[in-house]
This record gives C-alpha cells, structure tokens and sequence, in this order.
C-alpha cells in the first residue's frame, strides 16, 4: 500500500504535486494579472471603489428604514442622498483647501526665494562650493514651481472625471441594494466562508471610516486652535488638509505637518515652526497611536509595515485614489484570499497588529445554514457581527451556535 501522497511505480516511490499548490500558483497568477488590468483601469475601479465604501458606510441605515416599514426604493433614495452629501463635501473641502493655497502662496514667493538663498548659503558653510550649488539649483525658482504646479492643482477635467464615475456608481450600488439581503442568504446556502468573510470585510470598513472620520475631525479642530494660538496663516485650510490626510497611512501625518510648518517658518521664524511641529507630534501621537486604535478595534489593525506597503502598493495600483483606499482595499483582499479558507488564515498571524486576536485556533467551527426563520434578526444579527471585529471564522461559528446565517450585505 502507497504512502498518503505518493504514488508507487515498481520499487519506487514519488511524491505527487500537491493540489494546494497548483491551486495557490495559479490564484497568485492570476490575481496579479487581475491587479495589473486594475491598474490599467485606475480612473474607473478607484472611482467606482471609493463610492462603494460610501455605501457601506451608510446602508445600515437604508437597512433600519426598511425595518420600520420604509419603503426600500425611499431607504435607497436617502442613502444616496446621504452618500452625495459626503461625496461632494470631501472634494469640496479638497478644493477649496486648494484655492485657498493657489490664491496665497504666491504672496510669499519673496520670502520662500529668500530662504531658498538662505539654504543655498548654509550649504556653501558645510563645504559645497557656490558655483556647484548654483549648478545644480540654477533653474529654481520658487514662482515657477508654483506657476508649474498650479494646472495639476487645478485639473478640473480629472476631478470632474471622478467625481462624475463616483456618482454614477453610487446609483447603481444603490439599485443593486435592494435585493442585496437576499442574495447574500442565498449565497449564504453555497458559500458560507465567503459570505462571513465578506460581511467581516464590510464590518471593518465601516468601522475604519467612522472611527477615521470622528478622531480626524478631533484632531483638525485641535490642529486649527494649536495654530492659531501659534500664528499660522491659513488655519482653516490647515485644518482641512489634517483632516484629510489623517485617512492616509503612515505618511499622511508628515503630508499634513510640512506645509503649515513650512509657512509657520516663512511667516514667523523657525521658533513658529518648530512650535508647530511639536504641537502636531504631540496631538497626532497621543490621539493617532494611543486612544484612536482603542476604538477602531483590531477589525481594521494591520503591523504598521503591512499598512505601509499596503499604501505603497495601491497608490501604485489605484493611482493618487489609492492612498485614500489603501486599508480598505488591503481589508477586501484579505478577506477574499484569507478569510474566506480556513486552511489561510494562519496568514492573520503576520498581519494582525495583535497577533492572539488572528490565531486560526481560536475557531471553534463553520458557519451554519440559515434557517428558515432567520430573516431580517439574521441581516441584523450579521451586520453587528461584521461591524465587531471578531477574528475571521468566528462570526460564522457565532451564527452556527445561534441558528441563524450572517446573512445582511455590506
């Protein structure tokens, strides 16, 4: 009799490729076909993305309406609302903040050229002669960058672009919304793994939104009164950049700090902006790294690398998009190639930022079939079940010990 895995031809024996990984070659294959065609479609997958992270924010909504007797095309009609209000006050905010740089910066074209000699004379004390230094830096000059700058500050036509495929998708989303409970008890019934991980991907990207969103605002507000106290021109526009950039990983903290520091050193001296940096460092970390991840829980906590390259990678992916989309997008690849298969989930392992919270061994099970009576305490049941951050696995065990399906839609 053969060994479990071998085959016997005559004395002796071969081990057989595993299927698993045949399997694993062909998925890492094609997914990385599927990102460079993704990446060929930035201008309408990023787009078409980000309004579906819209929507996953606000259907619990449009769910609550239809359970008091709502309607479903109404509850579908204020989620679009509600998701438009969002949609253009983000890139109305974005282009004002803008504006309000394109219209004032000029003004400070004299002092900006007089630091740029002022560097270029510090330079030369260290050593670097003036004849290389004008070498290198004799076509700069402060005007014209700004003057180079200003039509990609101002592309209308591209912000129009997206903005325009964001809309678009945000019907279609809401359209397809509808009858999405239903087709998720129904896929339920073939694919139990994916449904739960599907809904544990919505759970976290609602979650990572809301909780980015509500400490973002805290820590603008605090920016603006920290920068007025300093001085700083442009508090507002400051505040919105804080505001914005704290949806970025890792580096959105530096985008947001650099240009009220640079004014504040401009405008004030470089005790203004070392005042600055130290109210930034200050206010970021003890909100950013102490009490924010408090609340966003680890349904949304990656190792600070995993974040990193994530943002690296879908910028590369998704294009300027994907700076914004990062954690979510880094959230649905997991749980189509992770959390879907038990077998994977090991992998949460190296990508937890708590590595206990994603031990594979803490599943007690597979998710159960729906029963017939599950209906709308299942969709709710689910939709609390993704929003909660459990580890992968254990929401569809939760619904198996219950006998109820997780079956509600993003």
């Amino acid at each position: 009799m053969s060994d479990a895995g071998q085959v016997r031809d005559g004395s002796e024996s071969r081990p057989i490729l595993p299927a698993r990984a045949l399997v694993v070659a062909l998925t890492v294959a094609g997914l990385a076909y599927a990102l460079m065609f993704f990446q060929g479609l930035q201008g309408i997958v990023a787009p078409v993305f980000l309004a579906l992270n819209f929507y996953i924010v606000v259907y619990p909504l449009q769910r609550h309406l239809v359970r008091l007797r709502v309607p479903r095309v109404i509850g579908a009609c204020v989620s679009v609302l509600l998701v438009l209000c969002l949609i253009f006050g983000f890139f109305g905010l974005t282009a004002w903040s803008i504006t309000e740089l394109v219209i004032t910066i000029p003004n400070y074209g004299d002092e900006l050229n007089a630091m740029y000699q002022s560097t270029l004379a510090f330079l030369s004390d260290l050593g670097l002669t003036s004849s290389v230094l004008e070498e290198q830096f004799r076509q700069f000059n402060v005007r014209s960058v700004i003057e180079a700058a200003y039509p990609v500050l101002t592309n209308v036509s591209l912000v129009a672009g997206v903005l325009t495929t964001v809309v678009m998708a945000v019907f279609f989303i809401a359209m397809d919304s509808l009858r999405v409970d239903s087709r998720f008890r129904m896929l339920f019934d073939v694919k139990p793994e994916l449904t739960t991980s599907l809904l544990d991907f919505a759970g976290g990207v609602r979650r990572y939104w809301v909780v980015a969103t509500i400490f973002g605002l805290i820590v603008a507000v605090l920016d603006v009164v920290a920068l007025a106290i300093i001085g700083v021109p442009l508090v507002w526009v400051w505040g919105v950049l804080a505001f914005l950039t704290n949806y970025i990983p890792n580096i959105g903290f530096f985008i947001g700090l650099v240009p009220p520091a640079l004014l504040a050193l401009v405008d004030g001296g470089w005790q203004a902006a070392l005042w600055v940096v130290i109210a930034y460092s200050v206010l970021n970390f003890v909100i950013q790294a102490i009490i924010q991840p408090k609340f966003t829980g680890e349904s949304v906590g990656v190792t600070p690398l995993v974040s990193f390259l994530s943002l690296l990678f879908w910028v590369w992916v998704l294009g300027w998009l994907g700076a914004l989309l990062a954690l979510p997008a880094t959230l649905l690849l997991k749980a189509l190639l992770v959390d879907v298969d038990p077998k994977a989930r090991w992998v949460n392992i190296l990508l937890a930022s708590d590595p206990r919270t994603a031990d594979p061994r803490t599943s007690t099970g597979d998710p159960a079939p729906p029963t017939a009576s599950a209906g709308e305490d299942a969709v709710t049941e689910g939709a609390v079940t993704g929003a909660s951050g459990t580890a992968p696995g254990a929401s569809g065990a939760a619904s198996g010990a219950s006998g109820t399906a997780p079956a509600s839609s993003p």
